[in-house]
């Protein structure tokens, strides 16, 4: 699938009671759907749009201890409104910075002053990766990599508020699709209801994926019991290359960032695929509103992975596939896409925060960068 361009697909309805269930089925068979044209896919961000959040604070946050920022890819809000994140325990690749620090990379941070109000997690992680809070306040991140030695990684945490932990998913440093086993989760989610959403695949982006990579989301239930999973890699509907972050929007239905296939992808919550949007560019992080107006972060379009589309934050309604404003990237000479972080989450105020990534976070200076709404 081009770079540029994008096949839209029509789905062929059932024509009888009987195959009523091959409608419902998660799994999409790309026989059953037909290419009806080729659209060209242009940057909205390539003509002047609306910037909400034109002031920016760099450095927003201090670790505790003298500690220097790491990379980051996860931030969200807590119920009480302030700000939780974590940092790579001072790394800033994929190189699991964690694994060999006694450092606690999970923190609340305060919404105003960016003060450090808890601090937890040391030696659980090599890669934390994905970051939801939940209703409760619970915090859930994922550890995307595993060690050497085989005994972190590949997992899902659940913290109280207090860092207590609640409940693990997946085997310490096991990857595998087998009954109990994650492959490099990216992501968590929380359903109203409790129900649990993995995005699981890290490594499935490029064309040539390393053996035994995923691409899919498994869905469990509150207590961590295994219910389904959809997907696999590739690049038609239903398929992923790496399901980087996930969200909700007020109808219950599931947001996908298919950051590979340069494309948001929405489900119900029995994995049936239900659309597929293009102008929000290469996404790695995803962030719904309460009014259903998504923000998408994008962090690695480039002339190589994404020509002529620019980094930053695309922002539209959960509705449609249009992007109705933008908050540019850090601005980098001879570069002329930018730089953005890698996660976003966007507080009551609508100030917007973004979590620098490891292409990022050398340029903006620390590991979040806040955007004020005027």
């Amino acid at each position: 699938m081009s770079h540029s361009s994008r096949s839209r697909f029509l789905f062929l309805p059932c024509v009888a009671i009987a195959m009523l269930s091959a409608c419902n089925a998660p799994d999409v068979d790309v026989a059953d759907a037909v290419a009806v044209d080729s659209v060209e896919v242009v940057d909205p961000a390539a003509s002047p749009l609306p910037n909400p959040n034109p002031t920016v604070v760099t450095a927003w946050a201090s670790l505790p201890d003298g500690r220097s920022w790491g990379s980051t890819a996860g931030v969200d809000i807590g119920p009480d409104g302030h700000i939780w994140a974590y940092d790579r325990c001072g790394a800033f690749g994929l190189d699991g910075g964690c694994d060999s620090s006694d450092v606690a990379p999970i923190l609340k941070l305060d919404r105003d002053t960016g003060a450090v109000l808890a601090n937890f997690g040391a030696g659980l992680f090599v890669l934390p990766h994905g970051l939801h809070v939940d209703r409760d306040g619970n915090v859930w991140v994922t550890d995307s990599v595993g060690n050497a030695a085989g005994t972190k990684g590949h997992q899902v945490f659940k913290f109280s508020p207090e860092g207590e932990i609640l409940m693990r998913l997946g085997q310490a440093g096991v990857a595998g699709t087998e009954p109990g086993l994650l492959n490099q989760p990216t992501d968590v989610i929380t359903a109203p209801n409790g129900d649990i959403f993995v995005a699981d695949g890290h490594s499935g982006q490029n064309l040539d994926a390393p053996p035994g990579s995923t691409g899919r989301i498994l869905k469990f239930t509150a207590d961590g019991e295994f219910i389904m999973e959809w997907g696999r890699i590739g690049d038609a509907p239903g398929e992923f290359r790496t399901p980087h972050a996930l969200a909700f929007d007020s109808q219950g239905r599931l947001f996908v960032a298919d950051r590979g296939n340069h494309r948001i992808q929405i489900f119900d919550q029995e994995g049936n695929f239900l659309d597929a949007y293009d102008q929000f560019s290469r996404v790695s992080g995803l962030f719904i509103t309460g009014d259903d107006t998504p923000y998408a972060i994008d962090s690695e379009s480039d002339p190589t992975r994404h020509p002529d589309w620019k980094t930053g934050v695309r922002i539209g309604n959960a509705t449609e596939d249009v992007v109705t404003a933008f908050i540019p990237p850090h601005e980098v000479d001879d570069q002329p896409w930018g730089a953005a972080g890698e996660g976003v989450a966007v507080d009551a105020d609508g100030n917007v925060y973004a979590a620098e990534g490891p292409t990022s976070r050398p340029i903006a200076g620390s590991g979040i960068t806040k955007y004020l709404k005027p």
